[in-house]
């Protein structure tokens, strides 16, 4: 199954991203758990510390919608 942003959806800034979950009610590390990922591994990709160029990291940014991509699960 494939998963992933429409090019036409507007994608997210980092900042974005992280205001989202304070308007959700919902913390980084309950919505990694949730999704499968390590807290710490979110943390980083929302800091802006990993490219996201290829597994879980490029899963997590097209999840949080600051990356337009597929995800092959």
């Amino acid at each position: 199954m494939k998963e992933g942003v429409s090019s036409k959806k507007r994608l997210r800034s980092l900042k974005e991203a992280r205001a989202a979950f304070l308007r959700s009610g919902k913390s980084v590390t309950g919505w990694a758990r949730e999704n499968g990922f390590t807290p710490a591994l979110v943390f980083l990709v929302l800091g802006g510390k990993r490219p996201c160029l290829r597994g879980q990291s490029h899963r997590i940014a097209v999840k949080l919608g600051i990356k337009d991509g597929v995800i092959d699960e």
